[in-house]
């Protein structure tokens, strides 16, 4: 769909997805670094009550616009997100920059299109974003309900194709990482050389454990965390749990991708059965984060699998 019937149609929508409700999440931005801002989501699972908004979200001020890193879960989050980054700043939100193709990072794409904004990600996400978005859609209907309407799945309006690019947005250099993903085919990071401070997206999990789909590939997850280990950063802003320091970060997600990864290589060269692998597998240091227990078996099972395809 053309971008001009694109926003009529969103605009459209909005009418009625803009009713007054009764929103019971709070977002607020903290700050992490001069002009540096994070909204940390709930650590658990989509919610009526969090309205999908279980993930992070960055801002940015410019001296000539705020740039917004990922954008939520609906159209109605998003204007809630919206609404949080006006308290901290009167410059318009010119930019959204969605960190992959989960969709708590750019279902509220609409919604910021309707206002101006130019949407980025990165070109790998695209077949994701088109395969997934309606399943997006039918499942967070299940939970979100009336808190949904509104939401279509919008594309970004701007695709990079580069590993590394670097895109002045209002005086700022900000750059755009990407390694193939990890968690989702376009998972990228945006680095804020300047301050030190990388919005990581789903490259790190903390506080609680990190998911593994069907669509994740770990290898490449494990090459994207090298990226930022090689960045130094002072501060990590993860795609989910507290603003963090790297030793935090790889001690919860890249230690654990590198000890799965290295277990159920070692099963599958030495033709070990998939449950007797899985259940081989000593996962204690991470059974206090979040979810652990929940998450673990499928993320031992998918690693299993992915490393007898290489």
């Amino acid at each position: 769909m053309p971008l001009r019937l694109l926003r009529r149609h969103l605009l459209g929508l909005s009418l009625c997805a803009l009713v007054p409700l009764a929103h019971a999440v709070d977002i607020t931005f903290e700050p992490v670094a001069p002009g540096v801002y994070a909204f940390v989501g709930e650590k658990g699972g989509r919610t009526h009550q969090n309205e999908g908004l279980n993930a992070n979200i960055g801002l940015v001020v410019t001296p000539a616009g705020a740039l917004l890193v990922d954008s939520g879960a609906s159209f109605q989050g998003a204007k809630q997100i919206h609404d949080a980054v006006k308290k901290v700043t009167t410059q318009p939100v010119k930019w959204v920059i969605n960190t992959g193709g989960q969709d708590h990072r750019w279902l509220g794409n609409g919604y910021f299109i309707t206002q101006g904004a130019e949407v980025i990600a990165h070109a790998d996400a695209k077949v994701d974003m088109l395969a997934r978005g309606g399943d997006h859609i039918a499942s967070l209907k299940n939970e979100l309900k009336e808190k949904l309407d509104g939401t279509v799945p919008a594309l970004p309006t701007r695709w990079l194709s580069g590993q590394d690019e670097t895109l002045n947005l209002g005086g700022m250099a900000i750059e755009v990482k990407h390694r193939k993903g990890g968690h989702t085919p376009g998972d990228l990071m945006v680095w804020l050389p300047q301050q030190r401070v990388v919005f990581s997206g789903d490259i790190v999990y903390v506080d609680r454990l990190l998911g593994v789909l069907p669509f994740s590939h770990t290898g490449r997850w494990l090459d994207s965390f090298a990226l930022l280990e090689a960045l130094q950063p002072a501060r990590i802003v993860p795609g989910h749990g507290d603003v963090c320091d790297l030793p935090k970060a790889q001690a919860q997600t890249r230690d654990y991708l590198r000890a799965l990864r290295t277990h159920m290589k070692k099963a599958v060269d030495d033709g070990t059965d998939i449950s007797a692998a899985i259940k081989a597998f000593d996962a204690q240091p991470w059974m206090g984060l979040l979810n652990a227990a929940e998450l673990h078996p499928g993320n031992a099972s998918r690693t299993y699998l992915e490393l007898e395809r290489e």
